[in-house]
């Protein structure tokens, strides 16, 4: 995880999306805010004057005087079949490349993810469902995380469909954290 504790003020204006409403504003030129979190592609802002958290994408980093981790190398789409063997461990790549702004362990490393289902379907492609739940019932960031997740997958070669599902059942617990979220977090 990367964080600093330093206010930063907006060189140019930005897109930000808020957390955990969702809603997107315009942060203008000027902003201060407080980078709390740069995880998954994204950035995580304290700015009070906006009520909270925001999250700006890599493509902003500029905007608070850094500069965007140079992009993972994405599987281009060679217009071939992509078989689900191929699939399979792409899509949980881009499932561990998706945070909770307030958590620095990725949803699969959490233990969040329930189930992952690869259905082929007419055109070659393939669906993926992805069964999701949340630290707890009560949080607000459940929309946000899950639609990270499915454009992050539908982004993928041989990917025509995908959804992401929460649901509630099991109960998450933290015994459902890997052993990799467990040590970033502390725990062991």
């Amino acid at each position: 995880m990367s964080e600093q504790n330093e206010w930063v003020e907006l060189s140019r204006d930005c897109e930000a999306v808020m957390v955990p409403a969702g809603h997107t504003v315009l942060l203008p030129q000027g902003t201060k805010a407080v980078v709390t979190q740069s995880l998954g592609g994204s950035y995580t802002l304290h700015v009070p004057q906006y009520g909270g958290l925001l999250r700006i994408s890599n493509r902003d980093a500029d905007a608070i005087g850094l500069a965007a981790p140079p992009e993972t190398e994405k599987p281009v789409d060679t217009g071939e079949p992509v078989t689900t063997e191929q699939l399979e461990p792409m899509v949980w790549e881009q499932l561990r490349s998706c945070y909770d702004p307030e958590i620095p362990v990725n949803i699969v490393d959490l233990g969040l993810v329930y189930d992952m289902q690869l259905q082929p379907l007419d055109d070659g492609r393939s669906r993926v469902d992805v069964k999701m739940t949340l630290t707890a019932q009560g949080c607000g960031m459940g929309a946000s995380i899950a639609a990270d997740a499915k454009y992050k997958i539908l982004a993928l070669p041989g990917v025509g469909e995908a959804e992401v599902e929460i649901v509630w059942s099991p109960v998450w617990n933290p015994n459902m954290i890997s052993p990799e979220g467990r040590a970033k977090l502390g725990m062991d």
